[in-house]
């Protein structure tokens, strides 16, 4: 009982090794935990809401839901761009003081979903000073390339959620 309690406190905690679903934002490709995926869907009309952050872009109705939507580049300082045919959102389900929220993710495209061992992730490295690496849960090198693997809760953030519980 003991193991399987470890194992399903390791993936509901964030443990490390598991699936992740990876996607790029510029040059960078990012990973997160697939069980927070609720889905992926195309860009839809993104209606903007007033006294936000710039990274909130607004809300979605996605099956008679609001949903808020974050657009991933601003939030991590990156320039904007213009978005194409494979910009996507993905909606991730994340927790408040309140319970479980959906928050929809602007990205530049989805890569796949990847099986990533404990073995080839390693710890976010320590940047000093003012960097802060909080929103990254480590570093995984899959195939010669790194995938920043992300913590959702942490991306999105309580100030977000407090932001979000305003809309």
């Amino acid at each position: 009982m003991a193991a399987s309690g470890a194992a399903a406190l390791e993936q509901e905690g964030g443990g490390l090794e598991g699936k992740y679903l990876t996607f790029a934002l510029g040059k960078e490709e990012y990973g997160i935990g697939i069980l927070k995926v609720r889905e992926i869907i195309g860009l839809m009309e993104i209606t903007a809401v007033p006294h936000t952050p710039p990274y909130i872009k607004g809300v979605i109705n996605l099956r008679g839901r609001v949903i808020p939507v974050l657009d991933l580049r601003i939030k991590f300082g990156m320039s904007e761009r213009e978005y194409d045919e494979r910009t996507c959102i993905i909606v991730v389900e994340v927790q408040a003081s309140s319970g479980t929220v959906q928050v929809g993710m602007l990205v530049d495209s989805v890569s796949e979903v990847l099986n990533i061992g404990a073995e080839e992730i390693e710890p976010p490295p320590a940047f000093g000073g003012s960097t802060d690496t909080a929103n990254i849960m480590g570093m995984a090198k899959v195939k010669g390339k790194v995938k920043i693997l992300l913590d959702t809760d942490r991306v999105i953030g309580k100030t977000t959620l407090e932001q979000l519980g305003d809309l």
